[in-house]
């Protein structure tokens, strides 16, 4: 079935808004969905529409699924910053970015948005910036676009309620991996962290 004819008859919204946060290298997307009696359409990802709006290409795509309860994060890579690019199909996340780039007016500070199947609403978090969620419902299947490969031996690991950052999680006591459970603070690995825009 070709494009044209899926959104022959829909009604909704026409246009994909790109929406920069209160961390202005973060943007939040909605997507414009068309609708009808049949269900509906929309274009999850267009390389020039999204480039256009200031996000890069990606490399790779991953998907994740986790149970009720569950926080991953914050995870970031040093070396080989990864830009993301996150959406739900089917249940609701709590995703956060957090700004980790040394000189940054913004570092140590971070933003956050419910997305879901439901509103259809992607988050582009950019290299220089930790990522976690968790997971609101019973489950959440999270897709991810990414710019660069994952190295293990890159990545650091940020712990979720650290004081310094004081993210206002929708959850107090929540399921861990080991690494997450066993992560320092932002002070803790500071020196380790990128500086700015160059290193991004």
């Amino acid at each position: 079935m070709s494009e044209g004819d899926t959104q022959a008859g829909c009604s909704g919204e026409k246009e994909t808004r790109f929406i920069p946060q209160a961390l202005p290298e973060v943007i939040l997307i909605e997507p414009a969905v068309w609708r009808d009696e049949r269900g509906y359409f929309l274009e999850s990802y267009n390389p020039g529409d999204w480039q256009e709006a200031g996000i890069p290409g990606f490399i790779q795509d991953n998907h994740s699924s986790s149970e009720r309860g569950v926080l991953r994060g914050l995870h970031a890579q040093i070396q080989q910053p990864q830009g993301k690019l996150v959406r739900v199909v089917e249940g609701e996340i709590y995703d956060v970015a957090v700004d980790i780039r040394r000189e940054s007016p913004g570092f140590g500070k971070w933003v956050a948005v419910h997305l879901s199947a439901e509103n259809f609403r992607q988050l582009y978090i950019p290299p220089g910036f930790a990522h976690g969620f968790c997971v609101l419902g019973h489950t959440a299947q999270v897709l991810y676009k990414v710019t660069s490969p994952y190295d293990p031996t890159d990545e650091i690991t940020i712990a979720w309620n650290d004081p310094q950052l004081a993210i206002d999680w929708p959850v107090t006591d929540p399921v861990l991996s080991k690494k997450d459970a066993g992560a320092g603070n932002l002070a803790d690995i500071a020196e380790r962290l990128p500086g700015g825009e160059d290193d991004s």
